[in-house]
Protein backbone atom coordinates (compact mmCIF):
# COMPACT_ATOMS: atom_id res chain seq x y z
CA UNK A 1 0.00 0.00 0.00
CA UNK A 2 1.26 3.36 -0.87
CA UNK A 3 2.29 5.27 2.20
CA UNK A 4 1.75 8.72 0.83
CA UNK A 5 -1.59 10.28 2.62
CA UNK A 6 -4.38 10.59 0.38
CA UNK A 7 -6.45 13.68 0.04
CA UNK A 8 -9.69 12.30 0.05
CA UNK A 9 -9.14 10.20 3.17
CA UNK A 10 -8.50 13.72 5.13
CA UNK A 11 -11.03 15.87 6.94
CA UNK A 12 -10.84 19.50 6.48
CA UNK A 13 -9.22 20.26 9.68
CA UNK A 14 -6.45 17.66 9.49
CA UNK A 15 -5.75 19.18 6.35
CA UNK A 16 -5.43 22.35 8.47
CA UNK A 17 -2.99 20.99 10.28
CA UNK A 18 -0.77 19.78 8.16
CA UNK A 19 -1.03 23.41 5.84
CA UNK A 20 0.06 24.11 9.45
CA UNK A 21 2.73 22.37 9.21
CA UNK A 22 3.98 23.65 6.16
CA UNK A 23 3.38 27.75 7.40
CA UNK A 24 0.02 28.33 5.59
CA UNK A 25 -3.14 29.92 6.71
CA UNK A 26 -5.62 27.99 7.47
CA UNK A 27 -8.24 29.83 4.76
CA UNK A 28 -5.85 28.04 2.29
CA UNK A 29 -7.54 24.09 3.22
CA UNK A 30 -10.64 25.79 2.77
CA UNK A 31 -9.77 26.52 -0.59
CA UNK A 32 -8.14 23.00 -1.24
CA UNK A 33 -11.65 21.86 -0.05
CA UNK A 34 -13.24 24.12 -2.17
CA UNK A 35 -10.94 22.86 -5.29
CA UNK A 36 -11.60 19.05 -4.32
CA UNK A 37 -15.62 19.21 -3.80
CA UNK A 38 -17.14 22.03 -5.55
CA UNK A 39 -14.91 22.59 -8.49
CA UNK A 40 -14.33 18.92 -8.60
CA UNK A 41 -10.71 19.47 -9.51
CA UNK A 42 -8.30 16.21 -9.55
CA UNK A 43 -5.51 17.62 -9.43
CA UNK A 44 -3.32 20.53 -7.63
CA UNK A 45 -2.17 21.78 -11.14
CA UNK A 46 -5.92 23.05 -12.03
CA UNK A 47 -5.85 24.61 -8.57
CA UNK A 48 -5.47 27.96 -10.19
CA UNK A 49 -6.87 29.84 -7.20
CA UNK A 50 -3.51 28.92 -5.04
CA UNK A 51 -0.31 29.75 -5.27
CA UNK A 52 2.21 28.28 -7.68
CA UNK A 53 4.40 26.99 -4.59
CA UNK A 54 1.70 25.48 -2.82
CA UNK A 55 0.56 23.52 -6.06
CA UNK A 56 3.97 22.20 -6.27
CA UNK A 57 3.70 20.78 -2.26
CA UNK A 58 0.42 19.57 -2.68
CA UNK A 59 1.45 17.63 -6.12
CA UNK A 60 4.53 16.18 -3.88
CA UNK A 61 3.03 15.44 -0.46
CA UNK A 62 -0.45 14.19 -1.02
CA UNK A 63 -1.73 11.35 -4.00
CA UNK A 64 -4.79 12.63 -5.38
CA UNK A 65 -5.44 9.92 -7.66
CA UNK A 66 -7.54 7.10 -5.24
CA UNK A 67 -8.65 5.06 -8.14
CA UNK A 68 -7.76 4.47 -11.30
CA UNK A 69 -10.85 3.16 -14.20
CA UNK A 70 -9.91 0.00 -15.72
CA UNK A 71 -12.47 -1.63 -17.66
CA UNK A 72 -16.10 -0.03 -18.77
CA UNK A 73 -19.77 -1.36 -19.70
CA UNK A 74 -22.57 0.58 -20.84
CA UNK A 75 -26.13 -0.31 -20.97
CA UNK A 76 -27.83 -0.58 -24.76
CA UNK A 77 -29.91 2.10 -23.62
CA UNK A 78 -27.40 4.11 -22.02
CA UNK A 79 -28.81 4.20 -18.80
CA UNK A 80 -26.70 1.86 -16.77
CA UNK A 81 -22.65 2.57 -16.89
CA UNK A 82 -20.50 0.57 -14.46
CA UNK A 83 -17.06 1.36 -14.11
CA UNK A 84 -14.25 -1.04 -12.79
CA UNK A 85 -11.34 0.70 -10.67
CA UNK A 86 -7.98 -0.59 -9.72
CA UNK A 87 -7.22 0.07 -6.39
CA UNK A 88 -3.64 0.51 -4.92
CA UNK A 89 -2.39 -2.72 -3.63
CA UNK A 90 -3.89 -4.75 -7.07
CA UNK A 91 -7.77 -5.06 -6.24
CA UNK A 92 -10.65 -4.11 -7.79
CA UNK A 93 -13.90 -2.41 -7.23
CA UNK A 94 -17.03 -1.78 -9.22
CA UNK A 95 -19.00 1.69 -9.08
CA UNK A 96 -22.42 2.50 -11.35
CA UNK A 97 -24.01 5.29 -12.51
CA UNK A 98 -27.96 4.90 -12.95
CA UNK A 99 -29.43 7.58 -15.10
CA UNK A 100 -32.88 8.26 -14.64
CA UNK A 101 -35.62 11.08 -15.83
CA UNK A 102 -35.11 13.28 -13.24
CA UNK A 103 -32.50 11.52 -11.33
CA UNK A 104 -28.75 10.60 -11.61
CA UNK A 105 -27.58 7.73 -8.88
CA UNK A 106 -24.63 6.30 -8.32
CA UNK A 107 -23.96 3.48 -6.51
CA UNK A 108 -20.81 2.79 -4.71
CA UNK A 109 -19.14 0.14 -2.92
CA UNK A 110 -17.31 -0.25 0.12
CA UNK A 111 -14.73 -3.14 0.03
CA UNK A 112 -12.69 -4.93 -2.44
CA UNK A 113 -15.29 -8.01 -2.29
CA UNK A 114 -17.19 -9.20 0.70
CA UNK A 115 -17.17 -11.42 3.78
CA UNK A 116 -20.84 -12.12 4.28
CA UNK A 117 -21.28 -15.23 1.46
CA UNK A 118 -24.47 -14.33 0.45
CA UNK A 119 -24.64 -16.84 -2.20
CA UNK A 120 -26.54 -15.30 -4.91
CA UNK A 121 -24.26 -12.38 -4.78
CA UNK A 122 -20.95 -12.24 -7.21
CA UNK A 123 -19.00 -10.49 -4.75
CA UNK A 124 -20.19 -12.13 -2.03
CA UNK A 125 -18.54 -15.30 -4.31
CA UNK A 126 -15.37 -13.52 -3.80
CA UNK A 127 -14.84 -13.14 -0.66
CA UNK A 128 -13.47 -10.43 1.29
CA UNK A 129 -10.07 -8.61 -0.09
CA UNK A 130 -9.62 -5.59 1.56
CA UNK A 131 -11.70 -2.73 3.20
CA UNK A 132 -11.65 0.72 1.23
CA UNK A 133 -10.62 3.87 3.22
CA UNK A 134 -12.74 6.50 3.44
CA UNK A 135 -11.23 8.29 0.29
CA UNK A 136 -11.48 5.43 -2.06
CA UNK A 137 -15.36 5.51 -1.07
CA UNK A 138 -15.71 9.25 -1.84
CA UNK A 139 -13.58 9.01 -4.95
CA UNK A 140 -15.93 6.80 -6.65
CA UNK A 141 -18.37 9.82 -6.06
CA UNK A 142 -16.40 12.11 -7.09
CA UNK A 143 -15.63 10.32 -10.56
CA UNK A 144 -19.48 9.98 -11.58
CA UNK A 145 -19.93 13.86 -10.47
CA UNK A 146 -17.28 15.24 -12.47
CA UNK A 147 -18.57 12.89 -15.76
CA UNK A 148 -22.03 14.69 -14.69
CA UNK A 149 -20.55 18.19 -14.69
CA UNK A 150 -19.19 17.75 -17.95
CA UNK A 151 -22.32 17.46 -19.43
CA UNK A 152 -23.94 20.53 -17.32
CA UNK A 153 -25.72 17.70 -14.72
CA UNK A 154 -25.61 16.77 -11.08
CA UNK A 155 -25.64 13.88 -9.52
CA UNK A 156 -28.96 13.35 -7.21
CA UNK A 157 -28.65 10.65 -4.97
CA UNK A 158 -25.89 7.89 -3.46
CA UNK A 159 -26.45 3.93 -2.56
CA UNK A 160 -23.74 2.48 -0.92
CA UNK A 161 -25.11 -0.85 -2.31
CA UNK A 162 -21.85 -1.47 -4.54
CA UNK A 163 -19.27 -4.25 -3.70
CA UNK A 164 -19.46 -4.69 0.07
CA UNK A 165 -21.31 -5.03 3.57
CA UNK A 166 -21.15 -0.88 4.80
CA UNK A 167 -21.49 -2.28 8.11
CA UNK A 168 -18.07 -4.20 8.11
CA UNK A 169 -16.64 -1.40 7.24
CA UNK A 170 -18.16 1.08 9.24
CA UNK A 171 -16.03 3.85 10.43
CA UNK A 172 -14.86 4.50 6.88
CA UNK A 173 -18.39 4.30 5.31
CA UNK A 174 -19.35 7.04 8.14
CA UNK A 175 -16.16 9.49 7.33
CA UNK A 176 -16.87 9.32 3.53
CA UNK A 177 -20.58 10.56 3.99
CA UNK A 178 -19.44 13.05 6.65
CA UNK A 179 -16.80 13.79 4.26
CA UNK A 180 -19.51 14.23 1.31
CA UNK A 181 -21.62 16.10 3.35
CA UNK A 182 -19.27 18.83 4.53
CA UNK A 183 -20.51 22.58 3.76
CA UNK A 184 -17.28 23.42 2.78
CA UNK A 185 -17.08 20.79 -0.07
CA UNK A 186 -19.50 18.38 -1.74
CA UNK A 187 -22.48 19.44 0.96
CA UNK A 188 -24.22 16.78 -0.49
CA UNK A 189 -27.58 16.00 1.62
CA UNK A 190 -28.10 13.15 4.07
CA UNK A 191 -31.30 12.64 2.95
CA UNK A 192 -30.34 11.67 -0.63
CA UNK A 193 -27.94 8.71 0.47
CA UNK A 194 -28.67 5.60 1.31
CA UNK A 195 -26.77 2.70 2.93
CA UNK A 196 -27.45 -1.04 2.87
CA UNK A 197 -26.59 -3.79 5.40
CA UNK A 198 -27.23 -7.06 4.89
CA UNK A 199 -28.12 -7.28 8.75
CA UNK A 200 -25.26 -6.46 11.07
CA UNK A 201 -27.54 -6.19 14.41
CA UNK A 202 -24.71 -4.09 16.58
CA UNK A 203 -24.01 -2.27 13.50
CA UNK A 204 -27.78 -1.28 12.88
CA UNK A 205 -28.30 -0.18 16.72
CA UNK A 206 -24.77 1.75 16.60
CA UNK A 207 -25.75 3.39 13.54
CA UNK A 208 -29.56 4.39 15.19
CA UNK A 209 -28.06 6.01 17.63
CA UNK A 210 -26.25 8.43 15.65
CA UNK A 211 -29.84 9.45 14.59
CA UNK A 212 -28.78 10.36 10.92
CA UNK A 213 -30.60 11.54 8.54
CA UNK A 214 -28.71 9.44 5.90
CA UNK A 215 -31.66 6.35 4.43
CA UNK A 216 -31.27 2.58 5.67
CA UNK A 217 -31.96 -0.56 3.66
CA UNK A 218 -31.84 -4.08 4.77
CA UNK A 219 -31.17 -7.09 2.72
CA UNK A 220 -33.70 -9.22 3.76
CA UNK A 221 -34.41 -11.87 1.01
CA UNK A 222 -36.34 -14.55 3.22
CA UNK A 223 -39.00 -14.34 5.59
CA UNK A 224 -38.11 -17.32 7.49
CA UNK A 225 -35.03 -18.15 9.13
CA UNK A 226 -34.30 -21.27 7.50
CA UNK A 227 -34.81 -20.34 4.21
CA UNK A 228 -32.38 -17.15 4.89
CA UNK A 229 -29.74 -19.42 6.54
CA UNK A 230 -29.15 -20.94 2.70
CA UNK A 231 -29.37 -17.30 1.11
CA UNK A 232 -27.66 -15.01 3.72
CA UNK A 233 -25.48 -17.02 5.68
CA UNK A 234 -24.90 -14.17 8.36
CA UNK A 235 -28.36 -15.04 9.48
CA UNK A 236 -27.45 -17.51 11.24
CA UNK A 237 -25.48 -15.07 13.63
CA UNK A 238 -27.66 -12.23 13.60
CA UNK A 239 -31.39 -14.15 12.69
CA UNK A 240 -34.42 -12.30 11.78
CA UNK A 241 -36.38 -11.67 15.35
CA UNK A 242 -33.37 -9.86 16.70
CA UNK A 243 -32.83 -8.00 13.23
CA UNK A 244 -36.26 -6.99 12.60
CA UNK A 245 -36.39 -5.65 16.38
CA UNK A 246 -33.20 -3.48 15.72
CA UNK A 247 -34.98 -2.54 12.61
CA UNK A 248 -38.09 -1.30 15.14
CA UNK A 249 -35.79 0.30 16.86
CA UNK A 250 -33.90 2.28 14.29
CA UNK A 251 -37.47 3.56 13.28
CA UNK A 252 -38.24 4.99 16.28
CA UNK A 253 -35.33 6.32 16.95
CA UNK A 254 -34.48 7.87 13.70
CA UNK A 255 -38.47 8.98 12.87
CA UNK A 256 -37.10 7.71 9.01
CA UNK A 257 -38.59 5.00 7.07
CA UNK A 258 -36.49 2.15 6.69
CA UNK A 259 -36.07 0.08 3.05
CA UNK A 260 -36.33 -3.83 2.63
CA UNK A 261 -34.34 -5.18 0.05
CA UNK A 262 -35.45 -8.66 -1.36
CA UNK A 263 -33.64 -10.44 -4.33
CA UNK A 264 -36.33 -12.08 -6.20
CA UNK A 265 -35.50 -16.08 -6.96
CA UNK A 266 -37.38 -18.01 -8.95
CA UNK A 267 -38.67 -21.24 -7.01
CA UNK A 268 -36.76 -19.94 -4.04
CA UNK A 269 -38.35 -16.95 -2.25
CA UNK A 270 -40.79 -15.91 -4.87
CA UNK A 271 -43.78 -17.66 -3.40
CA UNK A 272 -47.13 -16.91 -1.48
CA UNK A 273 -45.93 -18.67 1.59
CA UNK A 274 -42.42 -16.41 1.53
CA UNK A 275 -44.73 -13.21 0.85
CA UNK A 276 -47.23 -14.10 3.52
CA UNK A 277 -44.51 -14.71 6.08
CA UNK A 278 -42.97 -11.53 5.05
CA UNK A 279 -46.51 -9.41 5.99
CA UNK A 280 -46.29 -11.42 9.30
CA UNK A 281 -42.69 -10.39 10.08
CA UNK A 282 -42.55 -6.97 9.43
CA UNK A 283 -46.05 -6.03 10.60
CA UNK A 284 -46.38 -2.13 12.00
CA UNK A 285 -42.90 -1.84 10.58
CA UNK A 286 -42.81 1.71 8.81
CA UNK A 287 -40.87 0.46 6.10
CA UNK A 288 -41.01 -0.03 2.29
CA UNK A 289 -39.92 -3.31 0.32
CA UNK A 290 -38.05 -3.05 -2.75
CA UNK A 291 -38.88 -6.44 -4.71
CA UNK A 292 -35.72 -6.71 -6.96
CA UNK A 293 -35.91 -9.83 -9.63
CA UNK A 294 -32.37 -11.45 -9.54
CA UNK A 295 -29.47 -10.50 -11.59
CA UNK A 296 -27.99 -13.75 -12.60
CA UNK A 297 -24.01 -14.45 -11.86
CA UNK A 298 -22.05 -17.45 -13.13
CA UNK A 299 -21.16 -18.81 -9.51
CA UNK A 300 -25.11 -19.34 -8.87
CA UNK A 301 -27.89 -21.44 -10.74
CA UNK A 302 -31.02 -19.09 -9.46
CA UNK A 303 -32.90 -17.03 -11.95
CA UNK A 304 -35.25 -13.71 -11.92
CA UNK A 305 -38.85 -15.44 -11.82
CA UNK A 306 -41.69 -14.67 -14.32
CA UNK A 307 -43.30 -11.12 -14.11
CA UNK A 308 -46.63 -12.84 -12.83
CA UNK A 309 -44.57 -14.18 -9.95
CA UNK A 310 -43.55 -10.78 -9.07
CA UNK A 311 -46.67 -9.05 -9.11
CA UNK A 312 -48.18 -11.71 -7.27
CA UNK A 313 -45.64 -10.91 -4.57
CA UNK A 314 -45.83 -7.91 -4.89
CA UNK A 315 -50.05 -7.93 -4.74
CA UNK A 316 -49.86 -10.10 -1.35
CA UNK A 317 -47.60 -7.02 0.20
CA UNK A 318 -49.72 -4.28 -0.85
CA UNK A 319 -53.30 -6.10 0.21
CA UNK A 320 -51.49 -5.84 3.61
CA UNK A 321 -51.11 -2.62 3.38
CA UNK A 322 -47.23 -2.98 3.05
CA UNK A 323 -45.52 -0.32 0.15
CA UNK A 324 -43.68 -2.18 -2.32
CA UNK A 325 -42.15 -2.09 -5.63
CA UNK A 326 -40.90 -4.33 -8.11
CA UNK A 327 -37.50 -2.39 -8.94
CA UNK A 328 -36.51 -2.43 -13.27
CA UNK A 329 -34.25 -4.44 -13.93
CA UNK A 330 -31.34 -2.27 -15.26
CA UNK A 331 -28.19 -3.12 -16.63
CA UNK A 332 -28.93 -6.46 -17.33
CA UNK A 333 -26.69 -6.90 -20.91
CA UNK A 334 -23.56 -5.78 -18.87
CA UNK A 335 -24.29 -7.77 -16.03
CA UNK A 336 -25.08 -4.27 -13.30
CA UNK A 337 -25.27 -6.67 -10.16
CA UNK A 338 -22.23 -5.76 -8.01
CA UNK A 339 -18.92 -7.56 -8.08
CA UNK A 340 -19.83 -9.44 -12.08
CA UNK A 341 -17.44 -7.35 -13.66
CA UNK A 342 -14.96 -7.47 -11.12
CA UNK A 343 -15.04 -11.04 -11.23
CA UNK A 344 -14.91 -11.05 -14.87
CA UNK A 345 -11.59 -9.52 -14.54
CA UNK A 346 -10.32 -12.20 -12.06
CA UNK A 347 -10.93 -14.60 -14.52
CA UNK A 348 -9.32 -12.61 -17.70
CA UNK A 349 -6.17 -12.23 -14.90
CA UNK A 350 -5.83 -15.96 -14.50
CA UNK A 351 -6.45 -17.05 -18.47
CA UNK A 352 -3.80 -14.29 -19.23
CA UNK A 353 -1.23 -15.44 -16.39
CA UNK A 354 -1.94 -19.51 -17.25
CA UNK A 355 -1.27 -18.67 -20.80
CA UNK A 356 1.82 -16.66 -20.33
CA UNK A 357 0.55 -13.21 -21.35
CA UNK A 358 0.50 -10.01 -19.75
CA UNK A 359 -2.80 -8.13 -18.97
CA UNK A 360 -3.72 -4.80 -19.99
CA UNK A 361 -5.92 -2.48 -18.66
CA UNK A 362 -8.82 -0.94 -20.43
Amino acid sequence: MNATPLVYDLTIDELVAILHEWGEPAYRARQIFHALYRELHATPSAMTALPLGLRSRLEASLRFEAIQPSAAAESADRSTRKILFALDGGESIEAVLMRYVRRFTACISTQAGCGMGCVFCATGQMGLRRNLTSGEIVAQVLFFARQLKAEGKNLTNIVVMGMGEPFHNYEATLRAVDTLGNPEGFNFGARRITISTVGLVPMIEKFAAERRQVNLAVSLHAATDDLRDELVPINRRYPLQPLIEACRNYVELTGRRISLEWALISGVNDGVEQARALVHLIEGLTCHVNLIPLNPTSGFGGEAPADSKANEFARILAEAGIPCTIRSRRGIDIQAGCGQLAVQGEEQKRMTRHSGGEARAV
